[in-house]
C-alpha cells in the first residue's frame, strides 16, 4: 500500500472478550436463549482496516473485499458472510448510500471460533471503520442498533470495558471492573456456537432452567479488583456442553490450575480456556506451564478491562 492509499485508509483496534460470568436460560421460540452475561473486554485485539477500492490496483474499483492476515487466518471467510462485510453492507444501506467499494484488511491476533467474540469484534471494528472514512458522524445509539442486528456480541465489540448483556446479549448495562490479569490458552480447531448451545439444550433434558440473573457476589467481585474475590464466583453455564463435544479441555482446565491459576473456565463457547492469575508474574508462570504441558496450541496473556472499538 503507498502512502496515498495509507491516508485514505482508517484503522479501528478492536479487543477481545472473556464471559466472567455467562448465566443461559432456556430456549426461547426464535432459537436464542435468555443470557446473563457478564462481559470483560481484555487486551487481546484485532485491527481492521478499511480503504476505498478504487486506491487499490489489485482490488477491483466497485467490490468490497475481505483478506485477513495473522494467526489462523485461513480459518477466517473471505466472502460476504464475514461479518466485516456485512457490517459495511448494513452501515451503506442505512445511510443510504450506495452498496460499499471497499476493501478491508484484517490484522487477526484474537483467536478464531475461540469463544472469545473475534468474529464479533471485527464486525464492530468495521463500523466503526467504515463510518469514520464515510464521515458520517452516526449517533452511538444507531451503532449499537446495527450491532445487535449483527450478532449477539457485537455491541460489547463497540462498547469494550465490562457490562451485563442481557436478551441474547445485546442488551448492555455497563458494570464497574478494576484490574485483572488472565492467561488464555488457545486449543486446535474451534467450536462452533450453535453446535454449542445445541449441546447445552441437548444436556437441560428433563429439567428446569432457571431465568438467566447476574450474580451480586460476581459483580461486587468484579468492581472490587481483587482477584480471589473474583475466582471463587467465576461460572459459565455453557462449559459442560463445550467439555462434552471437547472433552480434551478438562485437562487444560485442570493444568493451568495446578500451575497456579486462581481459577480455569471455558471462554464463551469455547474451546479457548480462561485462567484468572493474582499478577503478571503468576500469568507468565503458568503461560509456561501450559505451553510445556502440551495441552494447547498456544498461549496469550492479557489484563482487563480494555476498550472497546478505538480509531487509530
Amino acid at each position: 500500500m503507498s502512502r496515498a492509499d495509507a491516508a485514505r485508509s482508517v484503522t479501528v483496534r478492536v479487543p477481545a472478550k472473556v464471559n466472567v460470568q455467562l448465566a443461559v436460560g432456556a430456549a426461547r421460540p426464535d432459537g436464542f436463549h435468555d443470557l446473563a452475561n457478564v462481559f470483560l473486554a481484555v487486551s487481546l485485539y484485532d485491527e481492521v482496516t478499511v480503504t476505498p477500492a478504487d486506491e487499490l490496483t489489485v482490488t477491483p474499483a466497485d467490490e468490497l473485499t475481505v483478506t485477513c492476515a495473522g494467526p489462523d487466518a485461513d480459518q477466517v471467510p473471505l466472502d460476504r458472510t464475514n461479518l466485516v462485510a456485512r457490517a459495511a453492507e448494513t452501515l451503506a444501506a442505512r445511510s443510504g448510500l450506495p452498496a460499499p467499494a471497499v476493501h478491508i484488511h484484517i490484522a487477526k491476533n484474537i483467536p478464531v471460533a475461540g469463544g472469545m467474540a473475534g468474529g464479533s469484534a471485527d464486525g464492530a471494528g468495521a463500523l466503526v471503520a467504515c463510518d469514520a472514512l464515510w464521515g458520517l458522524d452516526t449517533p452511538a445509539a444507531e451503532l449499537l442498533d446495527m450491532c445487535a442486528e449483527l450478532g449477539s456480541d457485537v455491541p460489547f465489540s463497540l462498547v469494550g470495558g465490562a457490562a451485563l448483556g442481557t436478551g441474547r446479549g445485546e442488551i448492555l448495562n455497563p458494570v464497574e471492573a478494576g484490574a485483572f490479569h488472565w492467561v488464555f490458552a488457545v486449543a486446535d480447531g474451534g467450536l462452533s456456537t450453535p453446535a454449542v448451545f445445541r449441546e447445552f439444550d441437548r444436556l437441560a433434558q428433563g429439567r428446569e432452567i432457571p431465568a438467566p440473573e447476574a450474580s451480586p457476589a460476581l459483580l461486587a467481585a468484579l468492581a472490587s479488583g481483587d482477584p480471589e474475590a473474583l475466582a471463587a464466583t467465576l461460572v459459565n453455564d455453557l462449559q459442560p456442553a463445550a467439555l462434552s463435544l471437547r472433552p480434551g479441555l478438562a485437562g487444560t482446565l485442570a493444568a493451568g490450575t495446578d500451575a497456579g491459576a486462581l481459577a480455569a473456565l471455558v471462554s464463551g463457547s469455547g474451546p479457548t480456556t480462561a485462567f484468572l492469575v493474582r499478577d503478571a508474574a503468576s500469568a507468565a508462570k503458568v503461560a509456561a506451564a501450559l505451553e510445556a504441558s502440551g495441552l494447547c496450541r498456544a498461549t496469550r496473556t492479557a489484563t482487563s478491562p480494555a476498550p472497546g472499538a478505538t480509531l487509530l
